[in-house]
């Protein structure tokens, strides 16, 4: 998989989620099999760029490359500028948000609103390609709704402004993140444009990696929730990609391991005190789906001290590991 000079150590890549993809959780990925980890959208209001949020958002430091940063924006301009801003702080490739369904995007004709005008998303990829030396790449949607789907026009209008790669989430912008993602109309793309298609919805599994990449012709596929508190994901899915084996579920010391350095390294973002509220979703993430969690969620929810909160979970995985050695998969959720 390569997106312009950057060529990718595998075909999985991490999507871009607000108030997920911080660069903590970009590294964890990259480090557990993910060949690309997009940021969280940066918002191409120039207003904002000097806000603590955006300024997180556009730290980079430490990451391993390349850097893939995504903006978002209605104004072809104010994208342009967001994308040379965002090189300028280390952004190696500028990915731009077409695909987003949140009412706040898509009131302000954002995200996947901009679907809705085939002529405004011309034009703003033709300001971004234009105003950068670095790749541009687009996420983007099946349509706005199920009777518009229309994603074949939008990728040929991005090849032909020079967009490097396609990221497509399999429902239209109506669908929200409801009912089964559809990957026909991606297939279509794909053999519509000779640039890269990544497919992006509902890939959960290994299994279901590998029937998307089939279903689709998709160069690469991109995961976004099922990695939340998982981002051991990518390494099980290259691994059943290259030897059509599954690997064992994780040691119950290593997801202790991961997600006490996981946690460390939030506070180490965002300062103890903000760093402990951001974690609170993620030890939920990681916790959720194991039989027997939900006492210790809603007493760690209540802890606002960082050593506290490292301590309970560490105590928490510590009784786990005395049960079993590995986390054991059920029906939809983990027995430790």
């Amino acid at each position: 998989m390569q997106i312009g000079p950057h060529k990718l150590a595998n075909c999985l890549i991490v999507a871009p989620m607000a108030g997920v993809t911080d660069r903590p959780f970009r590294k964890l990925c990259k480090r557990l099999g993910a060949g690309l980890a997009v940021s969280e959208m940066v918002a191409s209001d120039p207003r904002l760029w000097g806000t603590t949020k955006s300024q997180r958002r556009t730290d980079h430091t430490g990451e391993v490359q390349p850097i893939a940063v995504q903006i978002a924006g209605a104004d072809p301009q104010m994208m342009a500028q967001a994308a040379r801003h965002n090189v300028d702080r280390g952004a190696q490739i500028i990915d731009i948000n077409m695909g987003c369904p949140a009412k706040k995007v898509c009131n302000v004709a954002a995200g996947s609103a901009l679907l809705k005008d085939e002529q405004l998303v011309a034009r703003i990829l033709d300001a971004v390609v234009q105003a950068v030396d670095v790749p541009v790449t687009l996420k983007f949607r099946t349509g706005w709704d199920p009777d518009h789907r229309n994603a074949p026009r939008v990728a040929r209008i991005a090849e032909s402004a020079g967009v490097r790669a396609l990221s497509i989430h399999g429902r239209t912008r109506a669908c929200g993140f409801g009912g089964e993602a559809e990957y026909a109309t991606i297939a279509a793309v794909k053999a519509q444009v000779s640039i890269p298609v990544i497919a992006n919805g509902d890939i959960t599994s290994p299994h279901r990696a590998k029937h998307v990449l089939e279903q689709t012709g998709a160069d690469a596929i991109m995961i976004g929730r099922a990695a939340q508190g998982r981002p051991w994901l990518f390494r099980e899915i290259q691994h059943y990609l290259e030897t059509g084996e599954e690997l064992p579920a994780p040691a119950i010391e290593e997801v202790r391991a991961l997600l006490l350095e996981h946690l460390q390294e939030l506070y180490a973002f965002y300062g103890e005190e903000n760093g402990v509220r951001v974690a609170r979703k993620h030890i939920a993430w990681y916790t959720k789906p194991i039989q027997g969690s939900a006492a210790f969620r809603a007493a760690v929810n209540g802890i606002e001290d960082a050593q506290a909160q490292l301590a309970a979970v560490d105590r928490f995985f510590a009784q786990l590991a005395r049960v079993n050695e590995r986390l054991i998969y059920g029906e939809g959720e983990l027995a430790a």
